[in-house]
């Protein structure tokens, strides 16, 4: 940029600002790149474009927000289940330190507010009318944060930045605050920027302003300026990162290209797409657009392409095509729009995720989300196969919908789980948008958006505005979408329950199965292909409506997804009135459910125990990769070793309560058959009810579970021993559960009660864990338990020092009556907890009191010393204690225990050492998924 056309371009500016309502930014900086420093001075001049007086000002101080753990972003990133911020160096945080702040160079009253330490509160001297302006004046320092925490910050060879400077917040009618939730949703006004930054020789700066450099003699100059402008990002590297895509309308700067793309190629697909989003939402702003990877790309999850990109499976350029085209549509929606994306969310995310849609549906129809491979054997026999790219958004919501994890399109965006947030609401929402293009007809959705756009080019907006333009350009009610789509989690879910054929029509009846009347599509299929398509306005009950018959033999609701439904499964009926006779198929592991089918998924079973040796069978299930309320499992087997057929079997319906404390019921019926010991067989029969309690919100990663189970027990016994209580015996079992697995401190416990003939106990197990920093944490387990009265024989529901005799056959053991041997070194903890192997077996038939304690030295290295009570009816207590060294590798999946001292000596010094080793391995798949998925959901 020459001289002449900076000059222009300031002289511009002032000359507008003489006029402009938008806020004016000074801001000269200085980077000290030694200690990653910003020195800046800051003029603001405020103006009250409101109808209020103003007696405060208040400006958000993101760059504040790295300062301590104890800020609203410190707090988030523990929610998040991340904790690389909590533990880190002081040298790797931020903070901004005022120096000193004036209002129309005169001294003024400011403080942090209380608990949110990244928004300063200013006190006016005097009143600020509307229509006049305020000189805010500014001298303080940016310590940059390192990179890791948020994407922003320092990076490995420069600084990337984003709301890093101070900034008036937005008053519109209220002042609306909000702290860095690492969200990147700050609400702010459009402002005039003139920015001076001095920065060393090795770097260069790329902006989303206009900008021209100075070159000193050990440093650069750089001037910066923009007109109507928000989000100021600044990116100071060594590297080039950015390069200019050229169109004939824009110039699109990013770093979100693709090398493999040629420069033309990629100046052809932006080209492209800015028509496409122009014909949706008209002209961008500015001249040029700033379309930034790390900015759009972390609050989003992958797109769910289904097959890895080496596979190439998608059409050329496909995946950048789409990856970009989701860049520069939020890009250029969240430029146009001054619009508060935490309190209202759902507008911009739901007309971005409608633009995808919009845009796979016309120049990617047929393209599945398997690509290629859906054409392949045996992967086309399957109805995943068949899923285009925008069946993935009504899918992904039912996903979520049928476990009742959706939350209203109206909650904040700060109190949505992330997976909602960055993938459920934004599919229902878009979800919503289509439906109502759908529904409305005669593009006037499309002519809506375009006006609301218009009026709030660059203003204060709402999705309020656009609702009542939509409504101004229907006749059609729209109330169910601005009240139970938008404000309440209910679902979607019609069916038709009869078809009454008469001369030349067919009556219908269409029963609403949920408490959500909305418009439903009614069509006539023939061979998969559409003859015929109703809209009907909401039912709240049923309905019986009249429709010519045609050349088709089978009608359907929904029958292209339009709108998302709880379940979809029973929207078909034959014209003949019978409902559609569904085959049972057979599917080898999982599939998308199919509407013309019963479905039954296999797969293979191996499991290994020392008496039936490796275990064979195959797993029958009902479950689609959608689950429904119902679900069985059969599992048949063949142990190799007893010569024996073994197996297991469930079957459970869930009862999912949508307003109430409690958020599910589970009744349930499970069996099992296999070996305790060589030859001799135990069988299981267990019906339960389990009941999980709502969650405060869903950020909260904690569960409550009361579970009530009544077990049978039948155990095999060799033909000449007598019949005992401990082969034959019933336990009614009630059990409470409290998790909350915090990242930094932990807590779960424990309550249980046991009833049988011969004996009543209750016991309490409680578990904590705390980290001291990233690599080191305490760990802390109580049991306790006791008899409430014992007339059993022997030792056989009496609870161990050691591990339990499991007689609830709960555990997954793979030599469970061994006392010798490689399998009796297997561990998992129970009753006392303890590791060191005793001559005899240590039991208490009256009362239990132990504590096991871990501590961690290095990364998965810790110390471990456990204590214990033991109280039999006949005898004193006896005192019990041990050490030893614990490789937590993986914790309760994959860990070693070695002990070194106890109260029969020094463990590690006695013979045969290595047999006293005690090891954790789990095949639990459930317990190594929610290891994986914390902080996701």
């Amino acid at each position: 940029m020459t001289n002449r056309l900076l000059t222009f371009l300031i002289f511009s500016l002032l000359t507008k600002s003489l006029f402009s309502q938008a806020n004016e930014i000074f801001t000269n900086i200085v980077l000290i790149d030694s200690t990653h420093t910003f020195e800046i001075q800051q003029k603001i001049i405020y103006k009250n474009n409101s109808k209020d007086i103003l007696n405060k000002v208040y400006l958000h101080n993101w760059g504040n927000s790295f300062s301590n753990n104890s800020t609203p972003l410190g707090k988030r990133f523990v929610e998040d289940y991340k904790k690389n911020f909590y533990f880190s160096k002081k040298k790797e945080r931020g903070y901004s330190k005022i120096k000193n702040l004036t209002i129309n160079y005169q001294p003024i009253n400011f403080r942090e507010l209380p608990k949110q330490q990244d928004i300063l509160e200013l006190t006016l001297n005097k009143p600020l009318h509307p229509k006049d302006s305020i000189t805010i004046s500014l001298f303080y320092s940016l310590k940059v944060p390192d990179s890791k925490f948020t994407g922003y910050g320092k990076t490995k060879t420069g600084y990337h930045l984003r709301f890093w400077q101070i900034v008036p917040a937005v008053y519109n009618e209220k002042w609306h605050l909000m702290s860095n939730l690492n969200m990147d949703d700050l609400y702010e006004d459009i402002a005039n920027y003139n920015i001076k930054i001095k920065i060393p020789k090795k770097y260069h700066i790329e902006s989303n302003l206009y900008q021209y450099k100075t070159n000193q003699e050990n440093s650069i100059m750089y001037q910066l300026v923009g007109k109507e402008k928000k989000d100021i990002i600044l990116s100071i590297d060594s590297r080039n990162r950015f390069k200019s895509l050229k169109t004939k309308t824009q110039e699109v700067k990013t770093d979100a290209f693709d090398k493999k793309i040629t420069i033309e190629d990629s100046e052809k697909i932006i080209t492209k797409q800015i028509e496409f989003i122009e014909k949706y939402l008209g002209k961008h702003p500015h001249n040029e657009i700033f379309v930034d990877r790390i900015s759009i790309n972390k609050n989003t999850l992958r797109e769910l392409y289904g097959l890895p990109s080496w596979l190439k499976p998608f059409p050329l350029n496909f995946r950048w095509d789409i990856n970009f085209f989701h860049s520069l549509s939020s890009k250029y929606v969240n430029d146009i729009l001054i619009h508060n994306k935490r309190e209202d969310y759902w507008f911009i995310d739901g007309l971005e995720t409608f633009l995808m849609m919009e845009y796979l549906k016309e120049y990617y129809p047929n393209v599945t989300i398997l690509g290629k491979y859906s054409n392949y054997w045996p992967i086309k026999n399957y109805n995943l196969s068949k899923l285009k790219q925008n069946d993935k958004f009504p899918f992904i919501y039912q996903f979520s919908a049928r476990k009742f994890y959706d939350q209203p399109l109206k909650t904040p965006a700060d109190s949505l789980s992330n997976f909602n947030r960055k993938v459920v609401s934004k599919y229902k929402s878009g979800l919503g948008f289509r439906y109502l293009k759908d529904y409305l007809d005669d593009n006037i959705l499309q002519k809506s958006i375009r006006t609301f756009l218009y009026r709030n080019h660059l203003k204060l907006s709402s999705s309020s505005d656009f609702l009542t333009i939509l409504k101004k350009n229907t006749q059609k009610d729209l109330n169910w979408f601005t009240g139970d789509y938008l404000t309440t989690a209910k679902k979607i879910d019609y069916k038709i329950t009869s078809v009454k054929e008469s001369k030349d029509s067919l009556k219908v009846t269409i029963k609403n199965k949920r408490n959500f009347p909305a418009p439903v599509a009614l069509y006539g299929i023939n061979k998969k292909q559409i003859k015929f398509k109703q809209w009907i306005p909401s039912i709240k009950k049923s309905k019986t409506i009249s429709i010519k018959k045609g050349n088709y033999n089978k009608l359907a609701l929904n029958y292209e997804n339009t709108y998302p439904e709880h379940n979809s499964l029973d929207n078909f009926r034959k014209t003949n009135n019978k409902l559609i006779n569904k085959p049972l198929q057979f599917r080898f592991f999982q599939d998308a459910e199919d509407p013309y089918y019963n479905q039954i998924f296999y797969y293979p079973d191996v499991k290994y125990n020392l008496y039936d040796g490796i275990i064979l069978g195959v797993r029958l299930k009902n479950q689609p990769i959608i689950p429904h309320n119902l679900d069985f499992t059969l599992t048949p087997n063949y142990s190799t070793r007893s010569k024996n057929f073994t197996g297991a079997f469930s079957i459970a319906y869930n009862h999912f309560l949508e307003t109430s404390s409690i958020y599910r019921i589970r009744y349930g019926i499970n069996g099992s058959n296999f070996h305790y010991a060589p030859e001799l067989s135990y069988n299981t029969f267990t019906p339960y009810i389990s009941v999980s309690f709502r969650r405060k919100t869903l950020r909260d990663v904690g569960s409550k579970t009361l579970t009530s189970r009544l077990f049978y027990i039948k155990k095999a016994i060799p033909v000449e021993n007598p019949i005992t209580e401990q082969d034959r015996y019933k336990v009614l079992n009630f059990r409470y559960i409290y998790n909350n697995p915090n990242i930094i401190e932990r807590l779960q416990y424990a309550v249980n009660f046991e009833l049988a003939n011969n004996f009543t106990k209750f016991s309490t197990d409680i578990r904590y864990l705390k980290f001291f920093d990233d690599e080191r944490s305490f760990d802390l387990r109580l049991f306790g338990g006791f008899f409430l009265s014992n007339k059993s024989v022997g030792d056989y529901f009496s609870f161990g020092l050691n591990r339990s005799s499991d007689y609830l056959f709960e555990q997954n053991l793979f030599g469970r009556s061994e006392s010798s041997g490689l399998f009796s070194q297997q561990f998992i903890i129970s009753d006392a907890g303890f590791k060191s192997t005793y001559l005899e077996p240590q039991t208490a038939n009256q009362f239990i009191l132990a504590a096991n304690t871990s501590v961690s030295l290095w990364k998965w290295f810790e110390v471990y010393n456990d204590f214990a009570v033991l109280k039999n009816k006949t005898s004193n207590p006896k005192f019990y204690y041990e050490n030893g060294i614990r490789l937590n590798f993986i914790p309760n999946i994959f860990e070693f225990y070695f002990p070194i001292y106890s109260n029969q000596g020094w463990e590690i010094s006695k013979s045969a050492y290595p047999t006293k080793v005690k090891f954790v391995i789990t095949t639990n798949l459930d317990r190594i998924y929610n290891f994986i998925r914390r902080g996701i959901l």
